[in-house]
């Protein structure tokens, strides 16, 4: 099935090279030493360019940040980095080793924010903030979203969430309910992963469809952070034996080479492969297998044309395929199927249905010598106002995930139509590991864990080497009394 072109707000999203977590404000700026008096810059990707500043006379967020009473005097520029977090990791580490303005306020990764707050390379917002600001936000704000953001140790907040991502399930639910398959429900308790992956074939089937489900496989940190760190927690698995370890390196337990883990991968060697060695009965091909090179984008695209029954992704994808142009009330979204409940997990917060937590946090840099004017900026973006712009302009979920519902889809697009299914996401957000090790162990993940599923090593043996490698990195922190 084909469809006509997206809107506006859909071509914004869509246009986003994301990775684990999605999205930037992004304004191109002439920087320097030159800058204008209380001009206060800000790292940001070019993938959403558009929303900082208005297009004619329509909303912008610099125009939110006024109305929200940062003073008129103050404006926003952008510092333009790479979309890639990686990349933006290495950029943002550079700057602030080298002590360097501007960047007045970086936006980080959710999952490489930490490392700055434990170096000393962030301001302290619980104590610069008025004490109304930091109450407003400990209490209206994601949880998941603000432990990304606080000193590990002190629980202090070090950086301020801009918006958090949450992983989704898109599918088609006019062909899934055609081929016998009743989807009600889905969107608040999914299903288990062998009816997902019957409905998706015998969809994809019915429709003569090239593809049932795809998702992100790639060897990158979208796939270790969040796609399979999502599956291997439906399964009851986890990487450091629950998630009350996933902040505090060194002295915890490894858990890669867990059965729970090693048939997560099994049964995504199955949807790749389908029946050959190191697979699971029960679970049919409906992945292709391009998708062990795919990230966010290569993956929607299919889904997003018609071609494909479901896909894995964020919530940009819904704004995309969720408008009248696109797939409208056609498209289904919930958070991921499941095979093991959480009362039959081993650990603490596994088991069924998981969405893993994106997101991106703005931090103030120590060495700017505009910092009040930073904090001003930082405090405005903590207003409803501002969040819903950010909302409507880009699709981005607000760190205050009640405004969702009380949204109207008219102002802010198709994510709004879903709330039940951002409101259990919340409730099921699965965070990375966080520390400081993480850039490094993430790299372990992804390679075995790609290496796997394209059938280059068996399951389990690359879980136990992967097992061995976690374990040296965890022995590194413990000799090094960090």
């Amino acid at each position: 099935m084909g469809r006509t072109g997206p809107s506006r707000r859909a071509l914004l999203a869509t246009s986003s090279a994301v990775t684990a977590s999605v999205g930037a404000l992004a304004l191109a700026g002439c920087l320097g030493q030159a800058r204008e008096p209380n001009t206060i810059v800000m790292t940001a990707a070019t993938d959403v360019e558009g929303i900082m500043y208005a297009d004619g006379d329509g909303p912008s967020v610099q125009q939110a940040l006024w109305d929200a009473g940062l003073d008129e005097d103050i404006s926003v520029e952008i510092q333009t980095v790479v979309s890639d977090s990686a990349s933006r990791m290495q950029t943002t580490q550079s700057a602030l080793e080298a002590g360097r303005v501007p960047p007045d306020i970086h936006m980080m990764d959710s999952g490489w924010t930490v490392p700055f707050i434990l170096r000393d390379q962030t301001v302290n917002l619980t104590e610069a903030f008025p004490s109304d600001v930091v109450e407003r936000v400990d209490d209206t704000y994601l949880d998941a979203i603000l432990e990304t953001a606080r000193h590990p140790e002190t629980g202090d907040l070090h950086a301020l969430p801009l918006f958090p991502d949450l992983g989704f399930t898109l599918y088609r639910r006019d062909l899934i309910e055609d081929a016998g398959q009743d989807t009600s429900g889905w969107e608040t308790e999914p299903p288990t992963w062998e009816t997902f992956a019957t409905a998706v074939r015998d969809a994809r089937d019915g429709a003569d469809l090239d593809y049932g489900f795809t998702t992100q496989a790639a060897a990158y940190e979208g796939l270790s952070c969040c796609t399979f760190n999502e599956v291997m927690t439906t399964w009851g698995g986890a990487y450091y034996g629950g998630t009350d370890t996933l902040f505090a390196a060194g002295d915890r337990p490894i858990t890669v080479d867990d059965e729970r883990v090693v048939d997560a991968i099994r049964m995504m060697r199955s949807f790749i492969a389908g029946e050959t060695e190191n697979t699971l009965d029960g679970y049919p091909q409906i992945c292709p297998s391009a998708i062990v090179q795919w990230t966010e984008q290569e993956s929607l695209d299919p889904f997003a044309a018609g071609e494909a029954v479901a896909n894995r992704n964020w919530s940009f994808a819904i704004a995309a395929t969720g408008t009248e142009e696109a797939f409208g009330e056609d498209l289904g979204v919930m958070t991921r199927p499941y095979a093991v409940s959480p009362g039959e997990a081993a650990y603490e917060g596994v088991g069924g249905t998981a969405a893993a937590l994106g997101g991106w946090n703005l931090a103030v840099s120590p060495f700017t010598e505009r910092r009040e004017e930073a904090l001003q900026v930082l405090e405005a973006f903590a207003t409803e106002e501002v969040m819903l712009t950010v909302f409507e302009l880009g699709g981005f979920l607000p760190p205050n995930l009640d405004l969702v519902a009380e949204a109207d889809p008219e102002d802010v697009g198709p994510v709004a139509r879903y709330a039940d299914a951002v409101q259990v996401a919340s409730e099921n957000a699965v965070p990375r590991p966080a520390t400081d090790l993480w850039p490094e162990q993430s790299a372990l993940i992804y390679q075995a864990v790609n290496a796997a599923y394209r059938g280059a090593s068996a399951p389990q043996a690359a879980m136990n080497d992967l097992a061995e490698e976690l374990e040296q990195s965890e022995a590194e922190v413990e000799v090094d009394g960090s």
